[in-house]
């Protein structure tokens, strides 16, 4: 864990930043490289991924100012500071932001969100580093091996052993990217690796969600994020099925 990784004069670089930084410009990179090679408008993809980014930043930090009301409330600095996000909502304002600009530039907006999406699982991989860096979003106390230890952690217990939580989403939305990659490769429908995404996402970050130890909001039982994964999965399912029977569909009528 490394909050401060070098300073320069006053300025600080910060684990949790510099990862975040990474991340996105791996994944406008990544994605602005595939859509080179398949034949896509290059700058409508930066575009998105610039977009995509404010859109996603703003509705991540929105969500979680609506599950931390109560601390927004009494402090709201603490809840507007540098830290402090709900991915989902990053996610779903990412997505609509999206939406928005093809809409605008009239450009098909699953042709081009099937493409950039696995970029986007790779930038997730080193945001979740970061978080790791910080000390954020970690895991239950555990006696196992893999257990991690935090020393001077502003938010996760010191000198206990935790669940390395962000770790293992870390390797969860690399092992995400590759996946996405090879679905690419095989699609027969566009929309069908958004769809993808969805199901993985959800699976992943549900399941990740029983190890985690943080204070985050909750539904009942079930964490914030856990409640919104149940209807992203539904929604990724659907879509898989819907888009398998329209391809159906057409390649009949091709046939016809």
């Amino acid at each position: 864990m490394k909050i401060d990784l070098f300073s320069i004069g006053k300025f600080t670089i910060h684990g949790y930043g510099l990862m975040i930084a990474i991340g996105i410009l791996c994944c406008v990179a990544m994605a602005s490289y595939r859509a080179k090679k398949n034949g896509l408008d290059q700058e409508a993809i930066v575009d998105i991924g610039i977009y995509g980014v404010i859109g996603g930043f703003l509705g991540a930090k929105i969500l979680y100012v609506i599950v931390e009301f109560k601390t927004f409330i009494k402090d709201p600095k603490t809840v507007l500071g540098s830290e402090g996000f709900v991915v989902y909502g990053g996610i779903i304002a990412g997505f609509l932001t999206a939406i928005v600009y093809c809409r605008i530039k009239k450009l098909y907006f699953l042709e081009y969100f099937d493409l950039a999406v696995a970029s986007i699982s790779m930038a997730q991989g080193f945001g979740r580093i970061g978080c790791f860096l910080a000390g954020c979003c970690y895991g239950r106390e555990t006696e196992a091996w893999y257990g991690i230890t935090f020393k001077n952690s502003p938010f996760a217990p010191n000198n206990i052993a935790l669940i390395p939580t962000q770790l293992l989403s870390s390797a969860a939305d690399f092992l995400h990217f590759f996946l996405l990659i090879y679905i690419t490769k095989k699609k027969k429908t566009d929309g069908i690796v958004v769809s993808s995404y969805l199901i993985l996402y959800s699976i992943g970050r549900f399941l990740i969600e029983i190890l985690r130890n943080d204070p985050r909001g909750n539904v009942s039982v079930l964490s914030t994020s856990q409640f919104i994964s149940i209807f992203t999965l539904m929604i990724g399912i659907a879509s898989v099925i819907w888009l398998r029977k329209k391809g159906a569909k057409e390649e009949h009528a091709g046939e016809a």
